[in-house]
């Protein structure tokens, strides 16, 4: 009988399931949108011109305090990087407590508290509100600005500085702002060693006196609180804090291009491009077209379902990833579309992009991609409400940026009531695949003819500089020429030809640890041995013969891959110069530019079979200042001692993909012709 009951059961079930089934092959028709319950913001102004907005949320017993500053962008000038130092420099310590009593007070009551130079941030439970009101007023209104402090601020970022010098991504960020603003604009200058270096504890005083005020400041309370505890709380620990006058600063609006203009900054040791296609644009955060855009923007390139990556990823196979973005903001907005792309097809991959830019203009965009689109955005702005901060932001973003009070609560509706029509029609006025900055970071020698189809090129430097290269007058003067002169300038090759064996080992630090790397070379042989130790232990070692090399693990030996090989092979030759005639070499003059702050010859190497590289010569000295490949990277040369009647590099700068920070190499020991035996050689 059990049995009889539970078989009638599964019929009944499978009946009154097959009557329910949908026809799954429509999607479903999607529902009204609903207004997002954002709880709504009370405000009060203190006497000194603090606004404070209040969000209570008694879920948790937590509480959040985020400040904002509301001033104008800054141009720092000579002493860029002074903003990026105010934050750290506030929360070194004030005139009753060191950075390490204020690290260790918030620790104990499990708190945050950051400061930027336009924000600050402090959150904690609820039941210790009041001691970390107490460090949070301290350091906003107590700063103490130690030397000590900025000492330490300003070598971290130079080092920062220094590595960004040479990553793909870093550069492309720079000079596109560049190109689109300008450097005497606050959005396109940025810092350098030499503008950190600049900056004094005097400066950042001067910017806390200037800047740090209340009546421009929004102070946003959100958690386990009441607006009249938050009352309370703001005038004991913020009311002393004195107002002042901050001047309003204007900038212009750059345009777009006429015509599309094609960036190039080069970059030798690249195997990929970064390409970014950007442009400047009016669009204000309040502006009726900024969720149109939004919207717009997701469906061309917002994510992994955007056309842009589609296209180049997984049609063409050009990229891991293409995207990009439209950004409104208060002076003027941007549209950026990037990808890193493999050096061979850098060309067609512009070639996509721009057609995908020309396409959407077309009024190409299908009910599908805006349904997909808006639940994107959807799903996106709702998991955004789970952490408080987001609250915060946005009871902050509804004054600065002049925003409707409702604008948040009814973002989901003004979302969804976007129509096709709509974006079709929006498209082509900020959708510009004709006025656009296409900027490329790479090995521009490998592709700079074949891009010169897609507008006016120009040269930039890793540093945000147009580059310029002049035609060499002496219309004599040859590579040949060039490099016999730095023969010359290092000892004459004659002497030169007379060195068979040579010793080098150079020194460097990263990460607090000792590099050493040793070179011997017999040209007799003729042998090599490269080895590379991080303090005792040998980290690597290699021994290269004529036709082969080796690489030495746990005492046995390996041969390396050929395309290996090929980069091992030049330490053979201790002054290859001396013989690019005998070994086929082929030079060919590139003009003169910039090298290390010297005008310099630019001479392109290519080998016998075909790998090129590239040395820079100096005009007036003949050194070699530079040299670039890809297998090898970079080798900036900084300095040249004289050894026994021969210049060798005494310091040099050596950039490499392989080495996640530049490797400043001194010399330590260098001695020409020394004599070997056969276990230096094992």
């Amino acid at each position: 009988m059990k049995r009889i009951c539970i078989y009638t059961l599964i019929c009944f079930l499978s009946i009154g399931l097959s009557h329910a089934q949908v026809d799954r092959t429509k999607y479903p028709e999607p529902g009204p949108a609903p207004q997002i319950n954002i709880g709504d913001a009370e405000t009060f102004t203190l006497p000194n011109g603090l606004k404070v907005f209040v969000v209570e949320n008694h879920k948790l017993p937590r509480v959040t305090y985020s400040l904002m500053l509301d001033r104008s962008p800054l141009l720092e000038g000579d002493k860029a990087g002074l903003t990026s130092l105010v934050g750290d420099m506030l929360m070194g310590g004030t005139k009753s407590r060191t950075k390490d009593q204020i690290d260790e007070e918030i620790d104990m009551i499990g708190g945050r508290i950051s400061f930027g130079s336009t924000s600050a941030n402090a959150s904690s439970l609820t039941k210790y509100q009041d001691k970390l009101l107490t460090l949070f007023a301290d350091i906003l209104l107590n700063p103490s600005f130690p030397q000590s402090e900025l000492d330490k601020l300003k070598k971290q970022a130079i080092s920062g500085i220094a590595s960004s010098k040479d990553s793909p991504d870093e550069i492309s960020g720079k000079v596109s702002n560049v190109v689109l603003y300008g450097k005497d604009h606050p959005y396109g200058e940025f810092a350098t060693e030499k503008t950190v270096s600049n900056v004094q504890v005097a400066d950042i005083k001067q910017y806390y006196n200037t800047y740090f005020k209340p009546n421009i400041g929004y102070l946003a309370i959100v958690g386990d609180i009441t607006k009249q505890e938050a009352e309370r709380l703001t005038k004991q620990y913020f009311g002393d804090w004195q107002q002042g006058e901050v001047e309003k600063s204007t900038w212009p609006i750059p345009a777009a291009p006429q015509g599309n203009e094609v960036i190039l900054v080069n970059r030798p040791t690249s195997v990929q491009s970064v390409v970014n296609i950007t442009y400047p644009l009016a669009l204000k955060h309040n502006d009726a077209d900024a969720i149109p855009a939004q919207l717009l923007n997701n469906i061309l390139g917002g994510g992994s379902a955007g056309r842009l990556f589609t296209n180049l990823r997984e049609r063409k196979g050009y990229t891991y990833g293409a995207y990009s973005s439209l950004s409104p903001d208060k002076i003027v907005g941007n549209f950026s579309a990037s990808a890193s792309v493999r050096t061979e097809v850098t060309d067609s991959a512009i070639y996509e992009f721009l057609e995908e830019l020309k396409r959407i203009d077309k009024k190409t965009i299908t009910e599908q991609e805006v349904a997909d689109s808006k639940a994107i955005l959807s799903g996106s702005f709702g998991r955004s409400l789970e952490q408080p901060a987001t609250i915060a932001r946005f009871a902050i973003n509804t004054e600065l940026y002049d925003l409707p009070k409702d604008y948040y609560k009814n973002y989901l509706q003004n979302l969804n009531a976007v129509t096709v029509e709509q974006l079709n029609t929006l498209a082509p006025k900020y959708i510009k695949p004709a006025n656009a900055y296409i900027v490329v970071v790479g090995n521009t020698d490998a592709f700079k003819d074949q891009v010169a189809q897609f507008g006016a090129v120009k040269y930039y430097t890793n540093t945000g500089e147009p580059e310029v290269k002049t035609s060499v007058q002496d219309s004599s003067l040859t590579a040949e020429k060039v490099v016999d002169k730095y023969l010359d300038a290092i000892g004459g090759k004659e002497k030169l030809a007379d060195v068979k064996t040579l010793k080098s080992v150079q020194e460097a630090e990263i990460q607090g640890m000792k590099i050493t790397a040793e070179l011997l070379v017999d040209q007799t042989k003729p042998i090599a041995v490269q080895s590379m130790k991080m303090g005792p232990q040998v980290m690597s070692k290699f021994i290269i013969y004529q036709d082969k090399a080796t690489m030495i693990n746990q005492g046995q030996e390996q041969e390396v891959p050929a395309e290996m090989f090929k980069s091992l092979k030049n330490a053979l030759e201790i002054f290859p110069e001396l013989n690019y005639a005998k070994n086929g070499t082929k030079l060919s003059l590139d003009g003169m530019v910039k090298a290390n702050d010297e005008d310099a010859y630019k001479v392109i190497v290519t080998s016998a079979d075909g790998t090129k590289s590239v040395n820079y010569y100096s005009v007036a000295s003949g050194l070699k200042l530079k040299s670039e490949s890809a297998s090898d990277g970079e080798a900036e040369i900084n300095e040249y001692k004289d050894y026994n009647g021969i210049k060798l590099p005494a310091v040099s700068t050596i950039k490499s993909p392989n080495i996640p920070v530049p490797l400043k190499m001194v010399a330590v020991e260098q001695v020409i012709n020394p004599a070997f035996n056969e276990a230096d050689f094992q």
